[in-house]
């Protein structure tokens, strides 16, 4: 099993996935401690209990005063370890069903990644239970919603928190099943018992780490997508024997934005040999196709923007893409909480109070990916539209239907299910980083809307998954009806090899109506799978 080592600095978003989510054959990665970073670590908590853990020491945030507008509260070392417990207990105020299981995993990692860059001054001890419970499979229950992302994920981690330490009211999911935390740690051969010490409990519960691990899942997510988008718009256009004129290298160099580029580079490249996308072919009569056989087909000269302008919708999305990846790259090896402790040169730590908890830069990134994710979904959805209506897909049967008409009634009906998530997805994504609710007797007067953005985007994410799983479902349908009669011009070699991927999975409806619902999961499934890019990739080379 692959080992991977945190130290705050250098972590990816590659390497959260690998913990987070299982691969193709249920294995994540573990995680250590690297030993540079375990030894500032240990260092700078031995100077915290030296020097600041005394009650004549100067009031310093959350080391040794209450939070909020209690900061000028000072709490004695007596009370200091009830003080942890009851930092907890005061934010664990989530509600709603949990989050996956992959995002309290992300959530877990980045955070003991966060304290491993040395700002936060939390103990070792503290990191150490947080990549134990990771390395034994013990999942926190976290409540999706709480959390305005303001002092960070306040509610959400919590719930983390006091699951980690064994409270009594927290629970844990543990070898598929919920139960009590005290009862998951012993189970997994973990002490149940984890007091906390000063700064513990501000150090895991005060960070917009949720926030961000709901960016990371769905960044990575969105950026697979992409590729499965240029894919599917190259089989739709295969399939309705499109212009490629809109995709020549000229053309995108007299508007060189390197997104639009990209795609149209891809889009050539699944096509190399097509001779589906040409004039020749179109002489030939689809199934039904207003046109005598015979009879030559009017001049294409160019097609609807759904096809035509791709590059220009899915260029967008790509840069977009690019500059999230920036923010997010850069919050997985932040220290998000607060106050920060800094090694002063001369032997000693300064503690500074600011407001890296506060999540604006993921809110924004969310809402971003939120966006350009929609219109993702949105002109995927237009294409597979026209692929059912034979005035618009140049004469491919209506409703991609092989049975007998009437009796049967094709694949519209999928179509309608997937403009019902473009309509969702439009809803949600409108901008939650422009919402603020002060809180906290307006201590809080300003916050982020971090993980609502962030859970917005996921679902958003998950919605043009499934989009763009119907595109490819429809155009294969689509490509297989129209098989035989087309046969004298064969389909590109890229495009032919994403066919091949879909029919290992998917067999095409030949005999009329069936249970669409269970092809579309199946389809979906294969989508996440990456299985049709890998097949693209080995028939034309990695796609951009």
């Amino acid at each position: 099993m692959t080992t991977l080592t945190i130290d705050g600095r250098t972590f990816q978003p590659a390497d959260v996935m690998a913990v987070a989510r299982p691969d193709a054959t249920g294995a994540r990665a573990e995680v250590a401690l690297e030993a540079g970073a375990r030894a500032r670590l240990e260092a700078a908590r031995a100077y915290i209990d030296a020097n600041f853990m005394n009650d004549d020491a100067p009031l310093m945030y959350s080391f040794n005063t209450g939070v909020g507008l209690f900061k000028d509260r000072r709490v004695l070392m007596s009370d200091m370890e009830e003080y942890q417990r009851r930092s907890v207990y005061a934010h664990a105020t989530g509600v709603g069903e949990p989050f996956d299981p992959e995002v309290a995993r992300a959530t877990m990692l980045l955070r003991a990644n966060a304290f491993a860059s040395n700002y936060s001054g939390p103990r070792v001890a503290v990191v150490e239970r947080l990549l134990a419970c990771l390395n034994a499979g013990l999942v926190p229950v976290i409540p999706q919603k709480g959390s305005v992302g303001a002092s960070g994920d306040l509610a959400p981690l919590a719930h983390l928190a006091g699951a980690i330490c064994g409270f009594a009211e927290a629970e844990m999911f543990y070898e598929g099943r919920r139960m009590p935390a005290r009862e998951a740690l012993a189970l997994a051969g973990m002490e149940p018992e984890f007091p906390l010490e000063a700064k513990d409990a501000s150090a895991l519960i005060n960070g917009s780490t949720v926030s961000l691990a709901l960016g990371v899942l769905a960044l990575e997510d969105a950026k697979k997508l992409l590729k499965h988008a240029d894919i599917a718009l190259s089989l739709s256009l295969e399939c309705m024997r499109c212009e490629t004129k809109a995709f020549d290298p000229r053309l995108h160099a007299a508007r060189p934005h390197k997104g639009q580029a990209a795609t149209a580079r891809n889009v050539l490249r699944l096509l190399d040999g097509s001779l589906r996308c040409t004039e020749a072919a179109r002489h030939t009569v689809f199934p039904d196709e207003a046109r005598a056989p015979g009879t030559a087909p009017a001049p294409r000269v160019q097609d609807v923007y759904s096809l035509r302008c791709a590059p220009q919708v899915h260029g967008p999305v790509r840069e977009a893409l690019d500059y999230i990846g920036g923010i997010i790259g850069t919050e997985i090896n932040s220290a998000t909480d607060n106050p920060l402790i800094f090694d002063d040169g001369e032997g000693g730590y300064a503690c500074i109070s600011g407001g890296h908890f506060h999540g604006q830069y993921v809110a924004q990134a969310m809402d971003l990916l939120s966006i350009v994710v929609t219109d993702l979904g949105s002109i995927s959805e237009r294409r597979l539209f026209r692929l059912i209506d034979p005035t618009l897909s140049y004469g491919l049967p209506r409703n991609l239907l092989a049975g007998k008409k009437g009796l049967n009634t094709g694949f519209a009906t999928v179509q309608c299910t997937l403009s019902a998530l473009v309509m969702e997805n439009r809803t949600l994504s409108s901008p939650g980083s422009v919402d603020s609710i002060p809180g906290k007797s307006n201590a809080e007067d300003h916050v982020s809307n971090s993980t609502w953005c962030g859970r917005k985007a996921r679902t958003i994410v998950e919605n043009a998954e499934q989009i763009v799983a119907g595109e490819f479902l429809m155009a294969a349908q689509a490509l297989t009806l129209v098989a035989d009669v087309a046969r004298d011009h064969p389909i590109g070699k890229g495009t032919q090899a994403a066919l091949d991927a879909i029919r290992a999975v998917i067999p095409p409806a030949l005999d009329g109506d069936r249970w669409y619902q269970t092809e579309m999961v199946d389809a979906l499934a294969l989508l996440r799978s990456g299985a049709i890019i890998a097949a693209v990739e080995a028939a034309v080379g990695a796609l951009e």
